[in-house]
C-alpha cells in the first residue's frame, strides 16, 4: 500500500510559499500522492482544491495528485471541465479526480447552490462531466481541448452507504473517509465495493494530531491494507508528528 497526504488549511496565509513547499517536500520524502480537499464558509480557510493542486503540479515531477473530494452540485459541469483539462496541461496522467455529492450545507451556501438537492444534482452533473470529458463538448458549446487530455483523468467517487455500489459500477475508483469513521465500518463498506466489482479504493483523511499514537497507526495502515486500499492518506494537524517519521512507518 503507498502513503498519500491530504494538504492541511495553511496556518501563515502570508507565507507565500508555504503551498509548494508543502509540495516539494511531500515528494522528496516519498509520498505517493497529493491530495486536496473542499471546504468553504466553515470558519475555516483552505486553498481552493484546482488551485492547490495547479500549484502542487508546478513544483514536483511524479507525485500523483487529486481532490478529495470536489464538491461536484457546486460546479457547472463545463466550466469544471475547463479547469481539469488545464490542470491535466500541469500535470499529464498523474491527475486523479475525486467527487462526490457534498455534506456541508456551508459550502453550498458560499456557492448560492440549493443543498437539499445535492444527490439529483450530483447524478446529472456526473453524467455530463463524463460526457464532456470524454469528447470536450456539451451541446453547442466545444471547448476544442489538447488531444493529450480529451478523455480526462479517473474519476474516483467519494461515498458512503448505497453510494459505495455506484462507485464500483459507475467510476473508477473509490474514496473513503477515515474521518468519524471506525476501521471496522470502512472494512464492511470495502467489502461491498469489492464484491460489486470495484478495483481501486483509497482510503482519506487519516487525521495525525499530537496524541497520534505511531504504533496504534502503524496497525491501522496495515488493516487497512489486508482490506485492499491502493492508498491511505494522511492528513497532518497542527503540532502532528514528522512527516518523514510517518511515511516510513510502512517500511518499519
Amino acid at each position: 500500500m503507498k502513503l498519500g497526504v491530504l494538504l492541511s488549511p495553511l496556518a501563515q496565509p502570508d507565507h507565500a510559499h508555504a503551498l509548494r513547499d508543502q509540495a516539494r517536500e511531500f515528494e522528496s520524502l516519498g509520498y505517493s500522492g497529493i491530495w486536496s480537499a473542499q471546504a468553504t464558509g466553515r470558519g475555516f480557510m483552505m486553498t481552493d482544491p484546482l488551485l492547490a493542486l495547479a500549484t502542487a503540479a508546478a513544483v514536483t515531477e511524479t507525485i500523483r495528485l487529486g481532490t478529495a473530494v470536489l464538491q461536484l452540485p457546486l460546479y457547472s459541469p463545463l466550466a469544471l471541465a475547463h479547469s481539469v483539462f488545464s490542470l491535466q496541461q500541469l500535470c499529464g496522467d498523474r491527475l486523479i479526480l475525486g467527487v462526490g455529492a457534498g455534506s456541508t450545507a456551508a459550502d453550498f451556501q458560499v456557492f448560492g447552490q440549493d443543498y437539499d438537492d445535492r444527490f439529483g444534482r450530483f447524478n446529472r452533473s456526473a453524467s455530463t462531466l463524463k460526457h464532456i470529458l470524454a469528447s470536450g463538448s456539451q451541446g453547442d458549446a466545444n471547448l476544442t481541448p489538447w488531444q493529450a487530455v480529451i478523455g480526462g483523468p479517473p474519476l474516483y467517487l467519494g461515498s458512503w452507504g448505497n453510494q459505495v455500489i455506484t462507485a464500483a459500477e459507475r467510476f473508477d475508483g473509490w474514496i473513503a473517509s477515515a474521518h468519524y469513521r471506525s476501521v471496522e465500518d470502512i472494512a464492511l463498506a470495502a467489502e461491498r465495493y469489492h464484491r460489486a466489482g470495484g478495483k481501486h479504493a483509497i482510503v482519506s483523511t487519516i487525521q495525525l494530531s499530537q496524541q497520534t499514537d505511531l504504533s496504534e497507526l502503524k496497525d491501522r495502515l496495515q488493516r487497512f491494507e489486508e482490506i485492499g486500499f491502493e492508498e491511505a492518506v494522511v492528513m497532518f494537524l497542527p503540532g502532528g508528528p514528522d512527516p518523514a517519521r510517518i511515511i516510513k512507518l510502512l517500511d518499519a
